[in-house]
């Protein structure tokens, strides 16, 4: 957990619970507050194990994906729950006053390279990570993957030469490092292990560098790898065909089944 921070004129003492657990959409959450200087707790939401169909996580994140939030100092001192890491990161954005400029022109080029994240980007990095690294194992006739797998990994290809453009005049996507670098970032600084090489991406590749040098970003990476029960490189076969389990091909009927489960 951070200590006390300064939120608007007035110390905030109440922690931020973030339930999270340590994947793309995870560390921008983490990251947003360490670098905000916001106090938090991480709550850890094992994805692996199904918690996230538990009856009180699915309270505040009705869409049974972490990251969620209950700020206990929200508006008029009220408690509220946030899911969904970009409207979370909007919503610290506004608190903290920092790294989300109130000026309107400022925030639309912050708004619109963070939608652009939660649109394309990291849609298309999960999918590439899942072709990669998941569907191998699920599937006993690679043929039937290959489509998928270069669908997914030319795609991101393109978005990482979108980000290549952006910031070849610029040290951020917004110009100002911002809430829009912070989601991005944990969805590109694996793209060497989703099929892309960064010698065709030199400019990203610093971005990735100089973002992961903050002491705010070290400090919020070694927090999340802490909660972490174990390295998928010491799963057994066993526990990682219960996780891929979990993780995909969910449905709504899976879901509410996966509910009713966690209540017994």
């Amino acid at each position: 957990m951070s200590g006390p921070g300064h939120v608007n004129g007035s110390w905030m003492t109440k922690p931020v619970d973030v339930y999270f657990w340590p994947s793309p959409n995870g560390w921008k959450i983490a990251i947003a507050l360490e670098e905000m200087g916001l106090p938090y707790a991480l709550k850890p939401v094992n994805i692996g194990k199904g918690e996230q169909f538990g009856a009180a996580f699915m309270a505040i994140s009705p869409n049974n994906k972490m990251p969620a939030i209950v700020d206990h100092d929200g508006p008029d001192g009220a408690a509220i729950s946030v899911f969904e890491s970009g409207a979370i990161l909007q919503y610290l954005g506004r608190k903290s006053g920092q790294f989300y400029p109130s000026d309107e022109r400022l925030r639309v080029e912050v708004e619109q390279w963070l939608i652009w994240q939660m649109a394309g980007l990291g849609p298309m990095a999960g999918q590439a990570s899942h072709f990669i690294n998941y569907a191998p194992k699920l599937v006993e006739d690679q043929s039937k993957i290959e489509y998928g797998r270069a669908r997914y990994v030319n795609e991101l290809n393109r978005l990482y030469g979108v980000m290549e453009k952006r910031l070849a005049d610029r040290p951020f996507l917004a110009g100002e490092y911002s809430i829009a670098d912070m989601a991005a970032w944990p969805w590109t600084r694996g793209a060497h292990r989703l099929g892309q090489s960064w010698d065709d991406f030199p400019k990203l590749k610093d971005w990735v560098d100089r973002i992961a040098a903050r002491p705010a970003v070290r400090r919020a990476l070694a927090k999340g790898e802490a909660v972490r029960s174990k390295p998928a490189s010491q799963q057994t076969p066993e526990e990682a065909a219960e996780q891929a389990r979990v993780l995909f091909g969910q449905t709504a009927k899976s879901v509410s089944e996966a509910c009713a489960a966690r209540k017994l």
